[in-house]
C-alpha cells in the first residue's frame, strides 16, 4: 500500500488533563475513523447533537484559544494545539471524543498528543490523501496585523513574526518548511503570557485552569518557569503551532507559503474564510505519485514526529 494513502490512529489514544480556561478536568479520545471522513470531535458527555467540525466556519471564538460549535451550541474549545499535531503527523482521519467543553492543555504545548499518537502508532488506507493547493495569493489585515498566503508548489512554509513591548520575549522571527523541517521545537513550545496580564484574563472569566506546570509566564525580564525556556525562539514558534493547528480547520494539509506579522486565531481564521469565499483562490487534489515525488512526500508528509 503506497505511504501516500491516508492514514488514521492504529487504536484509541486517551489523554486526560485540565482545560485551560475552564480549569475542568477533561479526559480525550482519539479513535480510528473511515477514510474521507476527516477530523471529528465529538461531546461524548451530550445525549444528542455532540458532533462538532473542525471547520473554520465553525469557528465561533478566537480570544486567547481556538473554539468551535455546531448549530446546536455544542461547543469544543482549545483545539489548536490537538490540530497541529495531527497536521504534523499526517493524520487525515479521526474522531476525537470529549467528555467537557474544552481540550485538555497538558503541558501547554503539543508534545505530549504528539509522543502518545507515535507510540500507538498509524494505519493507512486504501485511498489516496488530499491536500488543498492554494492557487491565488490572499491577504487579510488588520491595524499593524497582517497575514497572508500565496502559492506553493510543494510545500507549506509558515513565516511568522512576533513583537512585544516586553524586552525578553521582544521581536521573534521564525520561518520552517512545514512538511520537510525538523518541527520538534515548534511541536514542544508552549503557550505563554505576561504576568502583568493574568489578572485581566481571569476577570474575563479564562485561565482557570492556568500555572506554570501548561504556560510560560514572563514577568518583566524573568522567566517564572523552572527551567526557562525549552528553545530559544519558544514564543514565536508556539505562534507557529497555534496557526498549523488553526489552519487544519481548512479541512486538508496544504501547499501554501504563510505569511504573517503579529497575528494570531483571529487572523489565520479570517485568512481561510477569505480564502474560500472564492473558488478561483484554491484547488483539491488528490495526491498520488504521478502528482508529487514520492520522495518528497515519504520524507514529510506522513512521517513520524519523535
Amino acid at each position: 500500500m503506497s505511504v501516500l494513502n491516508q492514514k488514521t490512529v492504529k487504536a484509541k489514544v486517551q489523554f486526560s488533563g485540565i482545560g485551560l480556561h475552564s480549569g475542568k478536568l477533561v479526559n480525550i479520545s482519539i479513535l480510528p475513523a473511515n477514510p474521507n471522513s476527516g477530523i471529528i470531535f465529538k461531546r461524548v458527555d451530550l445525549a444528542n447533537n455532540n458532533i462538532v467540525i473542525p471547520s473554520f466556519e465553525n469557528v465561533c471564538n478566537t480570544s486567547l484559544n481556538t473554539t468551535i460549535s455546531n448549530e446546536f451550541g455544542a461547543k469544543v474549545s482549545t483545539i489548536e494545539h490537538l490540530m497541529g499535531a495531527l497536521f504534523g503527523l499526517g493524520i487525515d482521519n479521526a474522531v476525537v471524543e470529549v467528555d467537557n467543553e474544552e481540550i485538555p492543555i497538558l503541558d501547554g504545548s503539543a508534545k505530549n498528543f504528539i509522543e502518545k499518537i507515535v507510540a500507538v502508532g498509524f494505519k493507512l488506507n486504501e485511498l489516496p490523501i488530499k491536500i488543498i493547493k492554494i492557487n491565488k495569493k490572499v491577504e487579510y489585515k488588520d491595524g499593524e496585523r497582517s497575514i497572508s498566503i500565496e502559492p506553493s508548489k510543494l510545500s507549506l512554509d509558515i513565516e511568522f513574526e512576533l513583537k512585544y513591548k516586553n524586552n525578553l520575549i521582544g521581536n521573534q522571527k521564525n520561518k520552517v518548511n512545514v512538511y520537510k523541517d525538523d518541527l520538534k521545537d515548534i511541536f514542544n513550545s508552549r503557550t505563554f503570557c505576561l504576568y502583568e496580564d493574568i489578572e485581566a484574563i481571569k476577570n474575563n472569566g479564562l485561565a482557570k485552569g492556568g500555572s506554570l506546570e501548561n504556560a510560560i509566564v514572563v514577568n518583566e525580564n524573568e522567566i517564572l518557569n523552572e527551567g526557562g525556556l525549552r528553545n530559544s525562539k519558544e514564543f514565536v514558534n508556539h505562534k507557529i503551532l497555534d496557526c498549523i493547528g488553526d489552519l487544519y480547520t481548512c479541512g486538508y494539509r496544504l501547499l501554501a507559503n504563510v505569511k504573517c506579522a503579529q497575528g494570531g486565531h483571529y487572523l489565520t481564521n479570517q485568512l481561510l474564510r477569505k480564502v474560500f469565499e472564492n473558488k478561483e483562490n484554491f484547488s483539491i487534489v488528490e495526491i498520488r505519485e504521478k502528482n508529487l515525488p514520492h520522495s518528497v512526500i515519504n520524507k514529510t508528509l506522513l512521517r513520524s514526529i519523535a
